[in-house]
Protein backbone atom coordinates (compact mmCIF):
# COMPACT_ATOMS: atom_id res chain seq x y z
CA UNK A 1 0.00 0.00 0.00
CA UNK A 2 2.38 2.21 0.95
CA UNK A 3 4.02 1.47 -2.98
CA UNK A 4 1.00 3.76 -4.13
CA UNK A 5 0.82 6.53 -1.60
CA UNK A 6 4.34 7.12 -2.58
CA UNK A 7 3.89 6.86 -6.78
CA UNK A 8 0.70 8.77 -6.38
CA UNK A 9 2.23 11.38 -4.13
CA UNK A 10 4.94 12.26 -7.28
CA UNK A 11 3.61 14.95 -9.06
CA UNK A 12 6.02 14.27 -12.49
CA UNK A 13 3.82 10.43 -12.58
CA UNK A 14 1.03 11.95 -11.36
CA UNK A 15 1.27 15.26 -14.35
CA UNK A 16 1.80 12.41 -16.82
CA UNK A 17 -0.71 10.19 -16.39
CA UNK A 18 -3.23 13.10 -15.90
CA UNK A 19 -1.85 14.26 -19.59
CA UNK A 20 -2.54 11.00 -21.09
CA UNK A 21 -6.00 10.76 -19.10
CA UNK A 22 -7.29 14.53 -19.57
CA UNK A 23 -6.27 13.94 -23.48
CA UNK A 24 -7.79 10.68 -24.54
CA UNK A 25 -11.10 12.15 -22.61
CA UNK A 26 -10.53 14.74 -25.28
CA UNK A 27 -10.15 12.70 -27.91
CA UNK A 28 -13.33 10.56 -27.35
CA UNK A 29 -15.25 13.97 -26.91
CA UNK A 30 -13.97 15.29 -30.37
CA UNK A 31 -14.45 12.14 -32.05
CA UNK A 32 -18.04 11.96 -30.80
CA UNK A 33 -18.87 15.81 -31.58
CA UNK A 34 -17.54 15.07 -35.52
CA UNK A 35 -19.13 11.57 -36.37
CA UNK A 36 -22.27 11.95 -33.82
CA UNK A 37 -21.04 8.47 -32.49
CA UNK A 38 -19.43 7.07 -29.17
CA UNK A 39 -16.63 4.94 -29.42
CA UNK A 40 -15.10 3.79 -26.58
CA UNK A 41 -11.90 2.66 -27.70
CA UNK A 42 -10.92 6.03 -28.79
CA UNK A 43 -10.71 6.30 -24.30
CA UNK A 44 -8.05 4.10 -25.07
CA UNK A 45 -6.82 3.99 -28.44
CA UNK A 46 -4.15 6.10 -30.36
CA UNK A 47 -4.64 7.91 -32.87
CA UNK A 48 -6.62 11.45 -33.17
CA UNK A 49 -6.69 14.69 -31.67
CA UNK A 50 -5.09 15.35 -29.18
CA UNK A 51 -2.02 13.23 -28.98
CA UNK A 52 -2.03 11.13 -26.01
CA UNK A 53 1.27 10.20 -26.63
CA UNK A 54 2.58 14.16 -26.58
CA UNK A 55 0.89 14.91 -24.07
CA UNK A 56 1.86 12.52 -21.47
CA UNK A 57 6.03 12.89 -22.63
CA UNK A 58 5.18 16.27 -22.32
CA UNK A 59 3.49 16.17 -19.23
CA UNK A 60 6.50 14.30 -17.89
CA UNK A 61 9.30 16.47 -19.21
CA UNK A 62 7.67 19.55 -18.34
CA UNK A 63 6.80 18.73 -14.41
CA UNK A 64 10.74 17.25 -14.53
CA UNK A 65 11.79 20.79 -15.33
CA UNK A 66 9.48 22.69 -13.08
CA UNK A 67 10.14 20.63 -10.24
CA UNK A 68 13.72 19.73 -10.64
CA UNK A 69 15.41 22.90 -13.26
CA UNK A 70 16.49 22.18 -17.07
CA UNK A 71 20.01 21.20 -16.19
CA UNK A 72 18.35 17.91 -14.25
CA UNK A 73 19.26 14.71 -15.24
CA UNK A 74 15.67 13.80 -14.80
CA UNK A 75 14.47 16.90 -17.65
CA UNK A 76 17.36 15.45 -20.17
CA UNK A 77 16.36 12.20 -20.23
CA UNK A 78 12.50 12.95 -20.05
CA UNK A 79 12.86 15.57 -23.21
CA UNK A 80 14.93 12.93 -25.14
CA UNK A 81 12.43 10.42 -24.48
CA UNK A 82 9.44 12.86 -25.17
CA UNK A 83 11.10 13.77 -28.53
CA UNK A 84 11.42 10.25 -29.94
CA UNK A 85 7.63 9.56 -28.74
CA UNK A 86 6.53 12.49 -31.05
CA UNK A 87 8.45 12.37 -33.58
CA UNK A 88 7.85 8.46 -33.69
CA UNK A 89 4.36 9.28 -33.53
CA UNK A 90 4.45 11.39 -36.48
CA UNK A 91 6.96 9.05 -38.34
CA UNK A 92 6.96 5.39 -38.54
CA UNK A 93 3.15 5.23 -36.68
CA UNK A 94 1.38 7.65 -39.17
CA UNK A 95 2.82 5.74 -42.08
CA UNK A 96 1.48 2.67 -40.26
CA UNK A 97 -2.17 3.82 -40.19
CA UNK A 98 -1.91 5.54 -44.09
CA UNK A 99 -0.73 1.79 -45.15
CA UNK A 100 -3.90 0.28 -42.77
CA UNK A 101 -6.06 2.39 -44.50
CA UNK A 102 -4.70 1.90 -47.82
CA UNK A 103 -5.05 -2.40 -47.13
CA UNK A 104 -8.36 -1.75 -45.93
CA UNK A 105 -9.63 0.07 -49.45
CA UNK A 106 -8.15 -2.92 -50.79
CA UNK A 107 -9.78 -5.72 -48.55
CA UNK A 108 -13.02 -3.80 -49.79
CA UNK A 109 -12.83 -4.31 -53.12
CA UNK A 110 -12.02 -7.64 -52.47
CA UNK A 111 -15.07 -8.10 -50.23
CA UNK A 112 -17.14 -6.49 -53.34
CA UNK A 113 -15.79 -9.42 -55.96
CA UNK A 114 -17.14 -12.15 -53.27
CA UNK A 115 -14.11 -13.05 -50.90
CA UNK A 116 -14.86 -14.25 -47.41
CA UNK A 117 -13.03 -11.75 -45.89
CA UNK A 118 -14.65 -10.69 -43.31
CA UNK A 119 -15.04 -7.09 -41.15
CA UNK A 120 -12.63 -8.79 -38.38
CA UNK A 121 -10.01 -8.96 -40.99
CA UNK A 122 -9.50 -4.97 -41.56
CA UNK A 123 -6.68 -3.42 -39.74
CA UNK A 124 -6.59 -0.67 -36.84
CA UNK A 125 -6.18 2.92 -39.51
CA UNK A 126 -5.49 4.91 -35.86
CA UNK A 127 -2.31 4.43 -35.48
CA UNK A 128 0.14 7.83 -35.94
CA UNK A 129 -0.70 11.36 -35.69
CA UNK A 130 -0.29 14.46 -37.96
CA UNK A 131 1.84 17.29 -36.76
CA UNK A 132 -1.18 19.25 -35.64
CA UNK A 133 -2.56 16.35 -33.44
CA UNK A 134 1.22 15.77 -32.01
CA UNK A 135 1.41 20.00 -31.27
CA UNK A 136 -2.16 20.03 -29.63
CA UNK A 137 -1.07 17.12 -27.39
CA UNK A 138 2.32 18.22 -26.61
CA UNK A 139 0.52 21.99 -25.65
CA UNK A 140 -2.07 20.23 -23.31
CA UNK A 141 0.49 18.32 -21.74
CA UNK A 142 3.08 21.15 -20.75
CA UNK A 143 -0.13 22.91 -19.64
CA UNK A 144 -1.21 20.14 -17.41
CA UNK A 145 2.23 19.92 -16.10
CA UNK A 146 2.24 24.23 -15.70
CA UNK A 147 -1.64 23.94 -13.71
CA UNK A 148 -0.93 20.87 -11.45
CA UNK A 149 2.89 21.66 -10.38
CA UNK A 150 1.55 25.18 -9.05
CA UNK A 151 -1.10 23.02 -7.53
CA UNK A 152 -0.09 20.39 -6.17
Amino acid sequence: MQFFTELFSNKVFVCAVCGWLVAQVLKTLIHLFFTKKFVAERLIGSGGMPSSHSATVCALAASAGILYGVSSFEFAISLIMAIIVMYDAMGVRRETGIQARVLNEMLDIFADMGSDMSPQDKLKEFVGHTPLQVLMGAILGIGIAFILCNML
